[in-house]
């Protein structure tokens, strides 16, 4: 149903910016676009999607308030295709795209947005009963954080399906995304199942840095039973060789015994300025000394040789951390370290 003149006192500011961007045309807009910021493109796009349509008097009455002795252009239909189609007159396709993914859905938000924002307990009470599928489809869209919350009260072998599904997950299925939708009484995106997905292992090296110690044994140990080889990915993942800097110096000290002299200085030819300082400063001078003429020796190496001699360190940080002989802090101000 279009609007009439009597409505028009209930427009809000953007939009009746909306309206008079879109009686413009397509090039004079675009140049007003153009001189904008972020914020005021979403704020006034959001509006112009969700216009539907615009009676004339409304358009007259709106260039009277702006001064302007123009005549009405006739009905105004403002539709997500034709804001996008405005938008990339004077945009990149890139942040057109951005732009449109954040006002596509109810009120500017996506699903997966809502979902972000429901507590964890209700979600996995209403997961728990879904497909193993569906909840690696939704557990995949959520931050990590929130991912972590709600697979840590799920069932423990529910969780596990989970788990491998999310590993081999490659594509969304439209069916489970319709299941999802239903339910939640929600929007998708148009180009959802097109967004490109992140490295399956590297989401979930993410959720399981977010879960407590205890479930994170708990899921680690039964992946590492049914596939060894995604879940030594997903730990090696979990904890780089940069993430070193969170260990104390007496933390270093312990690690520096327990690691081959060779193998530390192939890893450091690779490492950032921080965390050859961080080993440096915790050997004696002559010690150190050896070992940076041991780098200069090395001469240029393999990356791969380098990756294989971090990964060898990080594999034993993490064996002192959990036989407790070191403490890797989780980098939050709480564990921030004071000497």
């Amino acid at each position: 149903m279009a609007r009439t003149k009597e409505d028009y006192r209930t427009l809000k500011g953007s939009e009746k910016a909306a309206i008079f961007m879109l009686s413009l045309g397509e090039e004079q807009s675009s140049k007003l676009f153009a001189l904008m910021d972020d914020e005021e493109i979403k704020e006034i796009s959001q509006a112009m999607a969700n216009l539907g349509t615009i009676n004339s008097s409304i358009v007259e009455r709106l260039f009277v308030e702006f001064a302007e002795q123009l005549s009405s252009t006739g009905s105004l239909v403002g539709t997500q295709s034709s804001t996008e189609r405005l938008l990339l007159k004077a945009l990149s396709k890139d942040r057109v795209d951005m732009i449109m993914e954040e006002i596509r859905g109810p009120a500017g938000r996506t699903m997966w947005d809502k979902l972000g924002n429901v507590n964890e307990t209700v979600l996995a009470n209403y997961l728990k009963n879904e497909y193993p599928q569906t909840v690696a489809v939704v557990l995949g869209k959520l931050k990590a954080d929130h991912s972590a919350r709600v697979l840590s009260l799920l069932p423990e072998n529910f969780a596990m399906e989970v788990i491998m599904r999310l590993l081999r997950m490659e594509a969304v299925q439209k069916d489970v995304l319709d299941g999802v939708e239903k339910t939640l009484r929600t929007e998708f995106m148009s180009n959802l199942a097109k967004t490109a997905r992140r490295d399956a292992h590297e989401m979930m090296a993410d959720i399981f840095n977010n879960l407590d110690r205890n479930a994170e044994n708990r899921f680690m140990s039964a992946l590492e039973e049914r596939n060894r080889e995604s879940a030594e990915r997903i730990k090696a993942l979990m904890f780089t060789f940069e993430d070193l800097i969170r260990i104390d110096m007496a933390g270093i000290q312990v690690l520096l015994r327990s690691v081959e002299k060779d193998k530390l200085g192939m890893a450091l030819k690779g490492g950032s300025d921080a965390v050859k300082e961080l080993f440096f400063k915790n050997m004696s001078e002559r010690a150190g000394k050896m070992l940076r003429e041991d780098m200069d020796a090395m001469g240029p190496v393999r990356l791969r040789d380098v990756d294989q001699a971090q990964a060898a360190i990080v594999v034993t940080a993490k064996e002192l951390a959990a036989s407790g002989q070191i403490v890797i802090s989780e980098g939050s101000a709480e564990d921030e370290l004071v000497y």
